[in-house]
C-alpha cells in the first residue's frame, strides 16, 4: 500500500506549475494504459495517485479559481472512469473514449501549467 502522507509531503514540495505538469504527465499515462490489455489495474493507480494530486493541487492558495474549478471537473471524471472502469475495460469504444478524454485533459491541464 502507497504512503500516500509521504507522497503528499514530496508532491508540495513543488510549485504548482510542476504539480499541474505532474497532473498532466499521469493523464497521458491513462491514454497510453489503454493501449495495452495488461495495464488495467495500473490505470486504476494512477487514477486514485491523480485524485490526490487534484486534491492537494487544489488546495494551494497560488491556483486561481478557473484552475481550481477544471481540477473539480478533472477528479469527478476520474471517479466516474475509477468506478466504471471494468466495464469500461471490457468495451473497446468506451475505453477509446477513455483514451481520447485524458489526452484532453493532459493538454489542458500542461495549458493551465503555464510549463508550454
Amino acid at each position: 500500500m502507497r504512503d500516500w502522507n509521504r507522497l503528499r509531503e514530496r508532491y508540495l514540495r513543488d510549485e504548482t506549475p510542476t504539480r499541474l505538469g505532474n497532473i498532466a504527465s499521469n493523464m497521458a499515462r491513462i491514454r497510453s494504459f489503454c493501449r495495452n490489455m495488461a495495464n488495467r489495474d495500473a490505470a486504476i493507480g494512477i487514477f486514485q495517485e491523480n485524485k490526490y494530486f487534484l486534491e492537494w493541487a487544489g488546495t494551494d492558495t497560488n491556483t486561481d479559481i478557473e484552475t481550481v474549478t477544471e481540477l473539480l471537473e478533472l477528479q469527478r471524471q476520474l471517479t466516474r472512469w475509477q468506478t466504471h472502469w471494468a466495464e469500461i475495460w471490457d468495451n473497446p469504444e468506451e475505453k477509446q473514449k477513455v483514451a481520447d478524454r485524458s489526452q484532453f485533459w493532459a493538454d489542458r491541464i500542461l495549458q493551465l501549467s503555464g510549463l508550454l
